[in-house]
């Protein structure tokens, strides 16, 4: 990895990155959700780079980030409600799957008729959208199904020897992916959820959504759909009460709010509860208990309403399964 990447400043060392990613390269880029493996999303030789990177099966369709929504009619088919849906969430923290057109290389869509897409409200990204001229698939920039990176550092330590850049934009200020809207379908279905939630789609679109549609592992229609996702490689488990913790449990604890007169193995993703906070610390203190634990680590449930329901929906794949 070339050393001049470890901090990029905006926007000097963007259009050295630009031409990486002109070249055929990759690179890790800051968004508000989570940092993305960047690559030119219409060069099926360098989106096949981020597949071997992250060590991610071809069966696992992309996000493709445009800058205007001029570029994403160019990539894909318009349907009913994608105008209103991209006036009131882009930029911002929203996929809307799509009929792809012909341009999209199948390497992208996991060979599916669909193409999903967004538009990243971080201008670092937005910027080197700009300064390519062209779009960027991105998945996070992690080994695949592991825990999702919310800054630089995380990239670093786990793909920098693979990749050719690294575009340091701080600590992501979602913290959680983007919620994704299956476009192309009656009714349409909310694939993953995220930090724009259900009930301000719906008051959008003027219609009802599907909330919990059907999954399938082998053949998902949106990124971070498989039923194991975004797992800690400690063993972890989900709580809803301190009871619920077997007495002999000699591992860490997260709580959503810090406890009154927390021990040394207990941990919390808020000092006052907020969910918005909890959200975005998640990943971040999952990576960091990762690093010590040696009995695994149990996680208290979030409720599911409002954040929560994505960070349930992360928590749920993480879980270990046995």
């Amino acid at each position: 990895m070339n050393d001049n990447f470890q901090k990029c400043a905006f926007p000097a060392e963007i259009s050295d990155a630009a031409e990486i990613i002109l070249r055929g390269g990759i690179g890790a880029v800051p968004t508000e959700t989570v940092y993305g493996l960047a690559a030119d999303a219409l060069n099926p030789d360098a989106v096949r780079k981020i597949f071997e990177a992250k060590g991610r099966p071809f069966i696992d369709p992309l996000i493709v980030h445009v800058d205007s929504i001029e570029m994403a009619m160019e990539l894909a088919e318009p349907l009913p409600g994608m105008s209103k849906m991209a006036e009131a969430f882009w930029p911002g923290p929203l996929t809307m799957v799509l009929p792809r057109k012909a341009c999209v290389p199948d390497i992208v869509a996991a060979g599916l008729p669909t193409v999903a897409l967004r538009m990243p409200s971080h201008l670092l990204i937005r910027e080197l959208i700009s300064r390519c001229g062209r779009p960027l698939a991105a998945p996070s920039a992690n080994p695949f199904g592991y825990v999702s990176p919310t800054c630089a550092e995380h990239v670093r330590e786990q793909l920098g020897d693979r990749i050719d850049f690294i575009i340091d934009g701080g600590e992501c200020k979602c913290g959680l992916e983007s919620s994704i809207v299956l476009m192309a379908s009656s009714p349409k279905k909310l694939l993953r959820p995220g930090p724009i939630l259900p009930d301000k789609i719906e008051a959008v679109l003027g219609e009802a959504i599907e909330r919990n549609p059907k999954k399938n592992d082998a053949r998902p229609q949106a990124p971070g759909m498989l039923d194991s996702h975004y797992s800690p490689k400690s063993r972890l488990k989900l709580f809803d009460v301190p009871s619920d913790i077997p007495a002999d449990f000699c591992g860490e604890i997260i709580f959503i709010k810090r406890p009154s007169n927390p021990s040394g193995r207990e941990y919390w993703l808020s000092e006052s509860g907020d969910l918005d906070e909890a959200a975005r610390n998640m990943f971040s203190l999952l990576r960091a208990l990762d690093k010590i634990s040696k009995h695994g680590f149990y996680c208290q449930r979030p409720p599911a309403e409002g954040i929560g329901l994505a960070m349930l929906d992360r928590l749920s794949r993480a879980e270990t399964k046995i």
